[in-house]
């Protein structure tokens, strides 16, 4: 027998040993266990601010991900915030998350939406680089004292009579935790479509998880399927961009945390085009390879965001679509191309876009594709993100039925803060419908529940004045410090504009000025000169007004703006709204405070509803089906009648 002649033994025994080290090292894992406080599962936007803010607060925490290379990957658009979107994220920040921090140190494009409205709707929204969010996104995981991350796939929970004891791996690992918190985005028995085409996937190039959703249900969880989509991506080298039109990012310094440095990187444009009759029957053509319409996608995809060939369907009168070209960052070449999102067939996809006159010579990197993916009915939860059926198991992100990185990473900080509260012991921490738009997502989810991917909207919060844009950390940067989550630094930042915004308001409230100050600054603005003197605030209040205005006449307007320079556009912003729409928000107040005394009676517990036939059958069945924990609840709940809510205050005594 010949030798091996680097090792000076038989071929035979070489592989023999080597047998021996491989199962021994399979072995050893199989065997393998490690204790943490928290296991976080998935490293999703949901499981990155669960996986911060949890070990932030002092808990030892493990993110368990499949690939540590592809942290925070923003699988569909580069983009984060949007209407409500964005207000979600300036929440976060306030909260001391890490979203808007990695946004702004990736930020491409900045854009502040809905300007033309009421401060009520302005809306943040930020192109990033793909690649450059990633990284960031890892640096500062790996800078998160009491965070280890583990490379693996969790394939089973661990319960314990009713209560979560940690995770098992496909590599056998076991992970001991007190909390365990799922955010395994599109991951769960994920099945991508390409026209006839399925192939098992959580998105492209990446392996399905299986398993995991079984474990689950076998506990008494309920799932379920949903479907999304992203669109193809093109190579900007056969892009004719004299054929569109330019669209630049705003030229301010607005960004999205109030700390960090702000847009470090070159800022570049988006492109718009337009779809066309040949472009429509092009997919017209081919509408019965789509699996949206041959019966192959069963699951129910979002209403807001349909893809192209829906919107053909839905919209059979228009004649063009508009399409937004968007950059995935400073070092590529790939570009997004928002607005055509698609499931049809490659070929189809690329003739149709060939149609249009700027991508009448395009390159494609890549196909867009459908997903269909496993969640868990979010009902099945408290407000605090955690499990009403396991102790200590708690969901975030698209696993509840959502969809957006923000509402996804609102979500995790939430389920992060709650899993590392219960371990110490503490009361839940969740947030009123009047304090963030965070607390209206959470409060649709587990109240509501979901029958199409969950979006937000300013119009599905009913306090909007209330949450805006320029307020997070007036609301929540308090409560966050309290609990330990935002740092002292972000505290004193906090306050820090507090003061600016009290010195500009008080400044307006006391200062008078007389008609021949600043009559011909008002006239130029196309507002109504004075007659007589008065209070800078009262010409504050009046539309089109601004401070910036006034200040070019009044110099101790002026000086006062400027000092602090730091963030000075963002404070006086802060400032002007709070006095031009006085009246609205403390009418806005009256109405949330009225409806604290619904939120502050206490009914889970109280009532056998099964019993109650004073109450509808279908307000029996949902309010069995939800538990509410107050009457607020109770009456957000659909098919619970007002009537219902008067039964319930009568038997309350109240």
């Amino acid at each position: 027998m010949k030798k091996l002649p680097y090792l000076g033994i038989k071929k035979e025994q070489f592989l023999f040993v080597l047998h021996s080290i491989l199962c021994n090292f399979v072995g050893d894992i199989a065997t393998m266990e490690m204790k943490y406080d928290i296991v976080v599962v998935g490293g999703g936007h949901a499981g990155c601010e669960a996986a911060t803010a949890a070990a932030n607060l002092g808990a030892r925490t493990c993110l368990v991900t499949m690939d540590m290379n592809k942290i925070a990957q923003m699988s569909c658009n580069p983009a984060v915030g949007g209407i409500a979107k964005g207000q979600i994220v300036r929440e976060i920040d306030a909260l001391g998350g890490q979203m808007g921090l990695v946004t702004d140190a990736t930020t491409i494009q900045f854009r502040m939406l809905n300007m033309g409205k009421g401060p009520a709707v302005w809306s943040p929204r930020a192109q990033c680089d793909r690649a450059k969010f990633i990284t960031t996104w890892r640096e500062t995981l790996d800078h998160t004292d009491n965070l280890d991350i583990w490379q693996d796939q969790v394939e089973e929970i661990c319960v314990e009579n009713g209560k979560i004891t940690g995770v098992k791996t496909i590599w056998g690992v076991d992970i001991k935790a007190r909390c365990v918190i799922i955010t395994a985005g599109t991951f769960l028995n994920g099945m991508m479509h390409v026209g006839r085409k399925q192939v098992e996937g959580g998105r492209c190039a990446e392996p399905a998880a299986h398993k995991l959703t079984e474990s689950i249900e076998r506990q008494g969880i309920r799932s379920y399927r949903m479907k999304t989509g992203t669109p193809v991506r093109i190579d900007r080298r056969s892009v004719h961009f004299e054929d569109m039109e330019r669209q630049d990012g705003d030229r301010n310094n607005y960004k999205f945390s109030y700390m960090g440095e702000g847009k470090n990187l070159p800022q570049l444009p988006c492109w718009i085009c337009y779809t066309n009759e040949e472009v429509h029957n092009t997919l017209r053509n081919r509408i019965d390879d789509s699996p949206l319409y041959n019966g192959q996608i069963q699951s129910i995809g979002p209403r807001y965001c349909p893809s192209i060939e829906t919107k053909l369907v839905t919209f059979p009168d228009k004649d063009r679509h508009p399409l937004f070209l968007e950059p995935e960052g400073t070092d590529t070449n790939e570009m997004y191309l928002n607005g055509f999102s698609s499931s049809m067939p490659i070929d189809c996809q690329l003739e149709a876009i060939r149609h249009i006159p700027a991508l009448r010579d395009v390159k494609v990197y890549r196909p867009g594709y459908a997903i269909e993916y496993d969640f868990f009915d979010p009902t099945q939860l408290q407000h605090s993100l955690e499990s009403k059926v396991i102790d200590g198991l708690f969901f975030a992100g698209q696993v509840n039925g959502t969809t957006g990185y923000e509402e996804a990473g609102g979500q995790g900080t939430v389920a992060g803060i709650n899993a590392a509260i219960k371990c110490s012991g503490g009361e839940p921490f969740v947030m009123g419908r009047d304090e963030s738009y965070i607390g209206v997502l959470i409060d649709d989810l587990t109240t509501k529940g979901v029958d199409e991917p969950y979006r937000m909207f300013t119009s599905r919060a009913e306090y909007r004045i209330l949450l805006r844009q320029d307020n997070a950390d007036e609301r929540l940067t308090e409560k966050a410090y309290r609990l330990g989550l935002a740092s002292r630094g972000r505290y004193d930042w906090w306050l820090e504009k507090k003061e600016a915004i009290n010195r500009i308001i008080n400044f307006c409230n006391t200062t008078p000025v007389k008609p021949t100050t600043v009559n011909s600054t008002l006239e130029k603005l196309g507002s109504t000169p004075l007659s007589s003197g008065c209070k800078i605030a009262d010409l504050v209040a009046r539309p089109f007004v601004t401070i910036d205005a006034l200040a070019d006449c009044l110099p101790k307007l002026k000086s006062v703006i400027e000092s602090p320079a730091n963030r000075k556009d963002e404070i006086t912003e802060a400032a002007e709204i709070r006095m031009k729409y006085k009246g609205y928000i403390e009418r806005e107040k009256e109405v949330a405070e009225k409806m604290q005394r619904l939120e502050n009676i206490k009914i889970k517990g109280h009532f056998d509803y099964a019993s109650l036939h004073e109450i509808s059958t279908e307000g029996r069945q949902k309010l069995i089906k939800i538990n509410p924990e107050t009457l607020a609840q109770a009456s957000r709940i659909p098919g619970v009648s007002p009537s219902d809510i008067n039964v319930l205050l009568v038997l309350m005594g109240r």
